[in-house]
């Protein structure tokens, strides 16, 4: 595929997603994004499947080969980051409406 496209689309997603979570209350915001950090999982997946291949893929070679294994681990590690974060802060905020125990 040619990269000018996927550089575009890349582009009009950024802006549309901005323009998206802007316009997103501040009420719903918290949950929405702690299920959307759930699917973090998805780009975890993406991330391996990118890295495994261009692992497996000697005649890539060269600085392509060693850069798409590079970035594909930032990617996996960045993605497993945000899944975490995300569950730890849809923990906390459960934890808000837990009714406190008397002694």
């Amino acid at each position: 595929m040619n990269p000018i496209i996927l550089v575009v689309v890349f582009i009009a997603c950024t802006i549309a997603g901005y323009f998206i979570i802007k316009n997103v209350p501040s009420l719903l915001h918290t949950p929405l994004m702690s299920g959307m950090n759930a699917l973090s999982g998805v780009t975890i997946v993406g991330a391996i499947t990118a890295t495994g291949y261009a692992l497996t893929r000697p005649e890539i070679g060269g600085l392509g080969s060693v850069l798409a294994q590079v970035v594909g681990c930032l990617a996996i590690v960045l993605a497993a980051i945000n899944v975490f974060g995300g569950f730890g802060i849809t923990h906390r905020m459960l934890q808000m409406f837990n009714k406190k125990k008397k002694n």
